[in-house]
């Protein structure tokens, strides 16, 4: 059933009114004795309410300062910062005394009660969390509350420099105070608490005990309920009462009860009644007649703004809203006309937000797969084809690191700029999805187009960036699949350019379009991973030794250690099958403590059995930031008899420059326990012999990459040339691996060469197999047993 209009409820409300104060001052004359009585009762009983009202509000705000004086006194604060529960309860009750506190609680950030005065609730939840939420927000709360069944002014305020994270202080309610304001107001004064569900209950009172009783009664039938926040003044035959609604923790009711005696003189005022009701006939008429006028201009009005605010609410933001007027409509239909702007620019920016990266502006991953599977959707009905690109920067994470990730932000707003005009004047879309992941849809090109467009991309980056004063050079990896060849749904495409991406990263190609067969190395390699964490558990691991010959008159003997896995299905797997997977998930430190213990025990026996044997060890840049890698290698050395000076410890240039600060501390430590260290790869990485001079480092291997075709590339020979002399002016011992031909080991020997190490020497052998071959001569540091090497 529908309600009545503004209008008619309205002119009602008018005449509602006006028969109310009619009625009522016509009940007033009738008994105007008693009115009058009861008049100067109530101004006694209304400033005796204001009275105590203004009271309590003192009381509540001294309570609040004696609880954020307490809270913020230094000697309380250390000493509820002690562990000690019995200790913080005897000073939480000594504090509590010297404020007059009836209860004093300490609460924790999570709500857990510390310590109280009444031992009411130590290690369980706060029992008034309402409380907690509002001294949070407002920096201080209060509240009437009932703590077994006494009456308390609750006071909770937050202390900032403690680990309790409030401080609760109770002023207990009794018969005593009740008595002290009784002597302020000249009032009988009650409290009744009433919690839900339950019966009024006197806390403390005046009264004597017959009128308790009664009071009682009258409360059970709620003859002075009163709402929330609000008072209520009834009258008997006996006194006046005020009832005060005292603010009250979530549903428990607290009120006070103020009350008068009432005397029984009273005389009629017939004349009086008369007259009041002539009066209130013709207030009556004049108030339905105004009352029509002004409901007519009211609602007239509304009903304009109401139809603005609907089409508003479907999204209609063009509407015009109702002509101004220099009233309260008015300023009502200025409101809605300022609404009306302020939602149409939020919801703008709300979709903005969900669709677009905020920093380049460019959309974000869910609109960019909205339109994938729209133009899936096209392609689906008419056969048009469809490519997506998936670009990452390489080495995106060095920017950040070194130039500050302000300069990062430059970077990527420079390649979404380039990205975009690559792409400029195709139906394609540019989507930055997250870090340093671009995204190009092209509907209509197939694979072959969509690689030509990924190879313009490319081309594009190259040129270099100017970023804050920086010149930054960007190099990137894009993976191509294109439906419907390699997928007809969105995700499946995202995947295989995902995974053809990072296949382009591994093998350094740039742009590689999707192929089963990346993927299903990726299975493969998730498998691995799988079975790699049980290797060291089941002695799957096993090492090999490549031996590294001196090109001088040495008489130590030189092997590196070579781990393999020999799998229980795939048989012997190569460490570049299985050791990035193991740095990806921190389990390659296992492994080279596994190869450390090895290592040192065949050493050990090797120097037993005669052979001046020295092992070479790989370190993986995890292993060299890990803070306890030298204290284990030297617990090592001690467990197996072993000298330091029997072992070298190669790391890539790479490793050092992921966190230079820990990997130099690192290096430092294991240098002071006397192992070689050696720099591996040297020349493939970013680093210098001037840096390289910096670091606690003995020896440089020379990558294979400019050895192998030395003999043929002037260029590789000269680089080589050149690092050997540099390096020797620098005290360091140079090993050139990849020696695969007789020609290259005669010009490293011509250029002075320390040691070397390739196939044209040996092959990785077994333990038994090194210590065979070096005992018959075949491996010792000699020119002639080198060039018989060589022969073979």
């Amino acid at each position: 059933m529908r309600s009545p209009s503004i209008q008619t409820r309205i002119v009602a409300l008018f005449l509602a009114l006006v028969v109310f104060v009619q009625v009522g001052g016509l009940l007033l004359i009738d008994s105007v004795g008693e009115g009058t009585a009861r008049r100067a009762i109530d101004e006694d009983v209304a400033a005796g309410a204001n009275v105590f009202l203004r009271l309590r509000e003192q009381e509540r705000t001294r309570f609040v300062q004696a609880a954020r004086l307490l809270s913020a006194d230094p000697a309380f604060l250390r000493g509820i910062s002690s562990r000690d529960p019995a200790s913080t309860a005897q000073l939480v009750a000594r504090y509590g005394q010297e404020i007059d506190a009836g209860l004093v609680m300490l609460v924790r950030a999570d709500k857990i009660v510390v310590a109280d005065t009444l031992d009411v609730g130590v290690g369980d939840p706060f029992l008034f969390p309402r409380l907690l939420e509002s001294a949070r927000a407002q920096g201080a709360a209060s509240a009437m509350v009932v703590v077994r069944g006494q009456l308390f002014q609750l006071v909770v305020v937050p202390m900032q420099q403690s680990p309790i994270a409030w401080l609760a202080v109770g002023y207990a309610m009794n018969d005593a105070y009740a008595r002290d304001m009784a002597r302020l107001l000249r009032l009988d004064v009650s409290f009744a608490t009433r919690l839900p569900g339950g019966d009024w209950r006197l806390q403390a009172t005046t009264l004597p005990s017959d009128r308790t009783r009664m009071l009682l009664r009258e409360l059970a039938a709620d003859a002075h309920a009163a709402p929330k926040g609000r008072d209520r003044v009834t009258h008997d035959d006996v006194a006046v009462t005020r009832a005060l609604s005292l603010p009250a923790h979530t549903d428990d009711a607290v009120m006070a009860v103020l009350q008068q005696p009432l005397s029984t003189a009273l005389a009629p005022f017939k004349r009086l009644e008369r007259e009041l009701a002539w009066i209130s006939l013709l207030v009556a008429l004049v108030s339905l007649v105004a009352s029509v006028m002004i409901a007519r201009g009211v609602v007239h009005p509304v009903r304009a703004l109401a139809g603005f605010a609907r089409r508003m609410a479907a999204g209609d933001y063009s509407t015009i809203p109702p002509p101004p007027r220099n009233d309260e409509i008015g300023d009502l239909a200025n409101a809605f006309r300022t609404m009306q702007a302020g939602l149409a620019s939020r919801e703008e920016r709300i979709m903005n937000l969900a669709y677009r990266d905020t920093l380049t502006g460019l959309p974000n991953r869910t609109l960019f797969a909205e339109r994938v599977d729209r133009a899936l959707g096209l392609h689906a009905r008419d056969a048009v084809p469809v490519a997506v690109l998936l670009m990452d920067i390489d080495q995106f994470k060095y920017v950040n690191d070194t130039l500050g990730h302000t300069v990062g932000d430059l970077l990527l707003l420079e390649v979404s700029d380039r990205l975009e005009r690559v792409i400029a004047g195709q139906q394609a879309t540019v989507a930055r999805l997250g870090g340093d992941e671009f995204a190009i849809l092209l509907p209509g090109c197939d694979a072959d187009q969509a690689q030509r467009i990924a190879a313009e991309i490319l081309h594009a980056l190259e040129a270099p960036m100017m970023l804050d004063g920086h010149q930054v050079d960007v190099r990137a990896s894009i993976g191509v699949a294109a439906a419907p060849d390699h997928g007809a749904q969105h995700s499946i495409l995202m995947r295989r350019a995902d995974v053809a991406m990072y296949a382009a990263k591994r093998h350094n190609l740039g742009v590689l379009a999707w192929d089963d067969r990346y993927d299903q190395h990726s299975r493969e390699r998730l498998s691995l991973m799988s079975d790699l964490r049980n290797a060291v558990e089941r002695d799957e691991l096993t090492l090999f030794y490549q031996p590294k010959v001196p090109l001088g008159p040495s008489t130590e003997l030189h092997v590196e250690a070579l781990v393999r896995w020999q799998h229980p299905a795939r048989g012997l797997v190569p460490p570049v099958e299985f050791i990035p997977f193991a740095e990806g998930t921190g389990y390659v430190r296992a492994i080279t403590e596994w190869v450390l213990r090895r290592a040192m025990i065949q050493c050990a026996a090797w120097r037993r059995d005669g052979l001046p044997m020295n092992v070479a060890i790989n370190i993986s840049a995890r292993d060299l930031l890990d803070a306890r890698l030298p204290e284990r290698f030297a617990a090592l050395l001690a467990e197996h008899g072993c000298q330091a000076r029997w072992f070298a410890l190669e790391i890539t240039e790479s490793a050092i420059l992921d966190d230079p600060g820990h990997a130099v501390e690192n290096l430092m430590r294991l240098a002071a326990l006397g192992c070689r260290l050696a720099i591996d790869d040297y020349g493939t990485g970013y680093s210098s012999l001037s840096y390289m001079r910096r670091l606690p480092v003995h020896e440089i291997k020379i990558d294979k990459s400019f050895v192998m075709n030395m003999a043929k590339d002037a260029s590789d020979a000269m680089i080589v040339r050149s690092t050997i002399e540099l390096a020797h002016n620098m005290g360091l011992t140079v090993v050139a691996e990849g020696v695969d031909e007789e020609a290259v080991l005669e010009r490293l020997r011509a250029l002075g060469c320390d040691m070397v190490q390739g196939y044209l020497l040996s092959r990785p052998l077994r333990s038994e197999e090194v210590a065979t071959r070096m005992r018959a001569g075949e491996l010792r540091p000699t020119a002639t047993a080198t060039l018989r090497i060589a022969k073979r």
